[in-house]
């Protein structure tokens, strides 16, 4: 069967040119950094050969780079570092949308005793910044705002957001994991003092990801244990994973004006197509301001799940802004904080491509997409009724 992969914002696929770099130090080169032989040394060179591939692509400083396990634990160590090297200060300022790993750590810190503030969005998945400036109290230790939305790819202003928190006195990080690799990054010249991102949203493995920290942030470590990383994440290196996101942040730094250019002509046309032979298709967050792969299309009155099983039997890969499909009968917080209604919220599909998508699986995606809705619609009392009203209603207006 075919597969078309178009669920790149959950995982993509591992370069081949990054397995390449890894696979010697699974056998060969399988020394530990921190030893004091040479055969150890000469990895810990590699690492430092790493760290300066990834801190090029985002435009910082080598020594500002920490190598972690994922996006998830350099989120957290962000935000925990900050609190547990400012004790006194006790507010967070963060977003409705943001991705679980700040979203429901922020749920913890209140259980912790902390004050939390939640900013909202508009109906385009948008910040009111005045509101930001207004959240940003003395108290406040950090302000934790995401570059661009996992969900709807749409991309806040962090520069503008920046300015703000720097005025206010306060220290900002961005949750960057979906925006690295996908659009240019330049930290020496940013506002921003922590940032996060992964190896497996940009054609790295799994289970490697690093935190980018500024000169003069005073910043407690997160996992404590060895001297590793200059003291600010203990435990052994994963070798071969930092080596493979360091080949996957060179090619990305590389490529990244290219492979936008093609995602985004390949993401516009999808859409379009989608929009006009699917009928009650909404596009949900901002028309512009978004990361070039990637669409979420609301269906009314179908189910998302749905969706994404009858896609599956045609091997398409996708997801639903639905949290269903992970157990939970809530819709996704992101799509409820912009207001999407209640007859759209339970049927989004989100599609994210990558450098590896192509015209053919494009056109595959619109040949198969539209008559699924179209079914479902047909197989929903709820959905053929409003279908029916909407139809009548449309022939007295044509009549009239």
């Amino acid at each position: 069967m075919k597969v078309v992969y178009a669920d790149n914002n959950a995982t993509t696929k591992v370069a081949p040119e990054v397995v390449e770099a890894m696979l010697p130090y699974f056998t060969e080169y399988y020394g530990n950094p921190s030893s004091m032989h040479s055969f150890g040394g000469q990895v810990a060179k590699k690492i430092d050969v790493a760290r300066q591939q990834v801190a090029e692509l985002v435009g910082a400083d080598p020594a500002e780079v920490v190598f972690s396990s994922c996006g998830t634990e350099s989120d957290n160590a962000a935000i925990w570092g900050i609190l547990r090297a400012n004790p006194r200060k006790r507010h967070i300022v963060t977003t409705r949308v943001e991705h679980p790993a700040v979203y429901n750590l922020g749920k913890y810190l209140v259980q912790c005793g902390y004050h939390v503030t939640e900013l909202g969005v508009d109906s385009n998945g948008m910040l009111n910044l005045d509101e930001l400036s207004d959240a940003i109290r003395e108290d406040t230790a950090i302000v934790s705002i995401m570059y661009a939305n996992n969900e709807t790819g749409v991309i806040f202003p962090i520069e503008e957001i920046g300015q703000i928190v720097k005025g206010k006195g306060s220290i900002l990080h961005t949750d960057a994991v979906q925006a690295v690799g996908k659009i240019p990054l330049n930290l020496s010249k940013s506002t921003i003092d922590l940032l996060t991102l992964s190896g497996h949203k940009l054609h790295a493995p799994k289970g490697v990801g690093a935190l980018f920290v500024r000169k003069g942030i005073t910043f407690a470590p997160f996992i404590i244990g060895g001297h590793q990383e200059k003291n600010r994440r203990g435990g052994t290196e994963n070798v071969p994973s930092i080596i493979g996101l360091g080949r996957a942040c060179e090619l990305a730094r590389n490529y990244i004006n290219e492979e936008s250019t093609k995602m985004k002509q390949l993401r516009d046309r999808l859409e379009e197509e989608i929009l006009k032979k699917a009928p009650d298709a909404r596009l949900n967050g901002h028309k512009m301001q978004r990361l070039p792969n990637t669409t979420n299309l609301s269906f009314e009155f179908v189910e998302g799940e749905a969706i994404l099983l009858l896609l599956n039997e045609k091997g398409i890969c996708a997801s639903s802004g639905s949290a269903c499909t992970s157990g939970s009968l809530e819709p996704s917080h992101v799509l409820r904080a912009m207001g999407v209604p209640f007859t759209a919220v339970h049927g989004s599909v989100r599609l994210s491509l990558s450098r590896y998508n192509t015209i053919e699986d494009v056109h595959y995606i619109i040949e198969q997409l539209p008559p699924i809705i179209r079914r479902l619609r047909e197989i929903s009392p709820y959905g053929s009724r409003e279908m029916k009203m909407k139809e009548q209603a449309a022939r007295v207006v044509a009549g009239m």
